[in-house]
C-alpha cells in the first residue's frame, strides 16, 4: 500500500447538478464509526476510570468537523446559496436529529426496567436538563445517550440560518467562526465552560474547510510522514497535558486528515475498504445502532456471561453486530421501497 497514490475514482469532485459521494470521506466516517464502537464499548464494559480516553477525544469533534465540511462542500454544490430549499433542508434535518435524540432517550427510559434494575425515569424533559443538554452541553443530573446528535443538529440549523447573510457576504461563515472563538476566549477568561459551543466551533472550522477544492485537500494530506510526525507530537502533548481545547482542535484536524489519506489509497484488500466506506454511508445510523446494541449487550452479558468472558465476547459482538446491522439496512433499502422511504424520511 503506497500512501502517496491518490486515486481519482475514489474521491470524485461533487458535481454542481448532482453531487457524487466522496468515497474517501465516507471511508473517514466509517473508520470513525468503528473507533466510536470501541469508545462506547470501553464506556460500558471497562468504565469511566479507564485512563486512555484522552486518546479518543477526537471522536465527537471529528464527526462534527465532517458534518460542517459536508454543509459547505456537499450541500452548496447541490443548492444555490440563495435557494430557500437549502435553508429549509438544513433546519429540517437539524430538527429531525433533535426529534430522534428525544425519542431514543425517552424510549430508553421506557425500557430501562427491562435492561437494568432501575425504574423508568422521564426527567430528561425537565427544564434544567434540557438547558444542560441543548445550551451548555455539560453533564446533567439525568444521564443521556446519543448526545452527539445534539451538537450536529445545532450546527446544521445554525448553518442554515447563516446561509441568509452568506447570500450577500461570502465570508459570513468565516466571520461567525472568528466570533465563536472570540466568545470561547472570553468565556475562558470568565471561568465559564460551554461544551456545545466548543464542539460547534470545531464544526464551523469544518464548514470553512469545505469551501476548499478537493484537489487542494488531496494536496494537503499527500504528506503522510509529516502527518505522522505531527500526530506523534500531538500524542506526546496530550500524554503530558491531557486534552485542553486547543489540542482537541489540533487532534481533530490531524485525525481526520490521516484517516482521509487512508481512504484515498487503493488497498490490497479492497473488500475491507469497501466495507468501511459502507459504514461511512450510514454513519449516523451506525452511531445509533451501536449504542442500542451495547446497552443490550451490557445488560445481558453482565447477567448471563461468565465474568472472565465478558470483555472479549462483548468486544467482538459489539463490532460484529454493528457492522451486520448496517449491512442488513443497506440490503433492506434495495429490496424494500418502504424501508428505503422510512430511512430517507428519518435520516435525510
Amino acid at each position: 500500500m503506497q500512501p502517496n497514490a491518490v486515486t481519482v475514482d475514489r474521491q470524485p469532485i461533487a458535481n454542481a447538478a448532482k453531487p457524487r459521494r466522496i468515497a474517501a470521506l465516507d471511508f473517514t466516517k466509517g473508520l470513525l464509526v468503528l473507533f466510536m464502537v470501541f469508545y462506547h464499548w470501553a464506556n460500558y464494559f471497562i468504565g469511566s476510570e479507564w485512563p486512555y480516553y484522552r486518546y479518543l477525544r477526537f471522536l465527537t469533534p471529528s464527526f462534527i468537523f465532517i458534518t460542517g465540511f459536508m454543509v459547505s462542500h456537499i450541500y452548496l454544490s447541490k443548492y444555490d446559496v440563495a435557494a430557500p430549499q437549502l435553508l429549509k433542508r438544513l433546519v429540517v434535518r437539524g430538527l429531525k436529529l433533535v426529534g430522534i435524540f428525544l425519542v431514543l432517550n425517552l424510549g430508553r427510559d421506557c425500557l430501562l426496567p427491562l435492561l437494568t434494575k432501575g425504574k423508568a425515569d422521564f426527567s430528561l424533559l425537565q427544564p434544567q436538563n434540557l438547558q444542560a443538554i441543548f445550551i451548555s452541553g455539560e453533564s446533567t443530573s439525568k444521564p443521556v445517550s446519543f448526545y452527539i446528535l445534539v451538537p450536529i443538529a445545532l450546527l446544521l440549523m445554525l448553518s442554515g440560518i447563516l446561509m441568509i447573510p452568506q447570500r450577500r457576504f461570502k465570508y459570513s461563515f468565516h466571520t461567525f467562526c472568528l466570533f465563536l472563538f472570540a466568545l470561547l476566549g472570553a468565556l475562558e477568561l470568565a471561568g465559564v465552560k460551554n461544551q456545545n459551543l466548543e464542539i460547534i466551533s470545531i464544526g464551523m472550522l469544518g464548514v470553512l474547510a469545505g469551501f476548499t477544492r478537493i484537489e487542494t485537500i488531496n494536496g494537503v494530506v499527500r504528506h503522510p510522514f509529516l502527518l505522522a510526525l505531527a500526530y506523534l507530537a500531538y500524542t506526546i502533548a496530550i500524554a503530558i497535558w491531557n486534552v485542553p481545547y486547543p489540542l482537541e482542535i489540533v487532534g481533530t484536524c490531524l485525525t481526520v486528515a490521516i484517516i482521509y489519506l487512508l481512504g484515498t489509497v487503493d488497498w490490497k484488500f479492497s473488500s475491507t475498504q469497501d466495507l468501511v466506506i459502507l459504514l461511512g454511508k450510514y454513519s449516523l445510523f451506525g452511531y445509533i445502532a451501536q449504542i442500542v446494541i451495547l446497552q443490550i449487550l451490557a445488560a445481558g452479558f453482565h447477567r448471563f456471561v461468565p465474568k472472565v468472558a465478558v470483555l472479549p465476547t462483548s468486544f467482538v459482538a459489539a463490532f460484529a453486530l454493528t457492522v451486520m446491522s448496517i449491512q442488513l439496512l443497506d440490503r433492506a433499502r434495495v429490496r424494500a421501497s418502504s424501508v428505503n422511504w422510512a430511512y430517507k424520511a428519518v435520516f435525510n
